[in-house]
């Protein structure tokens, strides 16, 4: 699959990064002899997203799935942050459509800090309440509210301005870019958990290499290539998904001069 194709969307992005991590020959796969109520086989990540979402499974099944992805997910990498945003793609789309609802600006912005503030809540969520997933979901959505009211302050401070508005630098979320890199070929599930560790956790160097049963010197090493060709990438464009585009530049009657004839704004196009 080409990897400069990445969709614009945020949302259609991680549903693309999942269908990537979970496509066969994958590691990645959920025991479901661990939780009672599951089917006592290892199921695909797919398969277990349909189950979940299938009204016959109880809230109790969902919570012990949840609580197990989440662990997952801080301990072995991007890999499972990206397994767990895909299996709550769904909540999250729905969630967006609801955002989106009345909102007249750059719809991919609300979708980006929907999806961060799962992603950061995933690092810190209690789990011992019920509700594991419906609470990831309201931390992204409340991310997305306080993103959508800025940028709705910020409008109306911007109406009478004159001089063009700088746009917003776009950035991306690491995990998901150490994701991408894996499903392209240009590193591989072990240099992703390595860069992961050492960079995005504070764990350090000779830490993470005892972990993986190496010397600390052939870390050292590895990560150095890896971070290479990752690199290489990133400036070749290969991973890149801008996760928030240009600031909306106001309609023209907004930002004439005083005393102008206003113009019309016929630019009413959405997703």
């Amino acid at each position: 699959m080409p990897t400069r194709s990445w969709p614009s969307s945020p949302l259609a992005a991680a549903g693309r990064a999942f269908d990537l991590l979970v496509q066969h020959p994958t590691h990645v796969v959920f025991d479901g002899r661990d939780v009672a109520g599951l089917p006592d086989e290892v199921l695909p990540l797919g398969r277990l997203r349909t189950l979940l979402l299938d009204a016959q499974t109880g809230p109790e099944v969902r919570d012990a799935v949840w609580r197990a992805l989440v662990v997952r997910a801080r301990r072995d990498g991007p890999a499972w942050v990206v397994a767990a945003v895909g299996i709550a793609l769904p909540g999250l789309r729905r969630m967006a459509g609801l955002l989106a609802f009345g909102w007249h600006g750059d719809t991919h912005d609300l979708d980006a800090e929907l999806l961060v503030g799962f992603v950061e809540r995933l690092t810190s969520i209690d789990l011992e309440p019920p509700r594991v997933v419906g609470r990831l979901i309201g931390a992204g959505v409340r991310a997305a509210r306080r993103a959508r009211d800025a940028e709705a302050d910020a409008y109306m401070v911007r109406a009478n301005a004159v001089d063009p508005i700088a746009p917003v630098q776009p950035w991306d979320h690491p995990d998901l870019v150490l994701v991408r890199a894996v499903a392209a070929g240009v590193i591989d599930v072990d240099e992703a958990r390595l860069i992961a560790a050492t960079r995005l956790e504070d764990v350090t160097l000779a830490e993470t290499a005892a972990r993986m049963g190496i010397a600390a010197s052939t870390a050292s090493l590895w990560r150095q290539k890896a971070e290479r060709r990752l690199l290489e990438a990133i400036r070749d464009g290969d991973l890149f998904m801008p996760l928030r585009r240009k600031a909306r530049r106001l309609p023209v009657e907004q930002r004439s001069e005083p005393g102008a004839t206003p113009r019309r704004d016929v630019s009413a196009a959405r997703r």
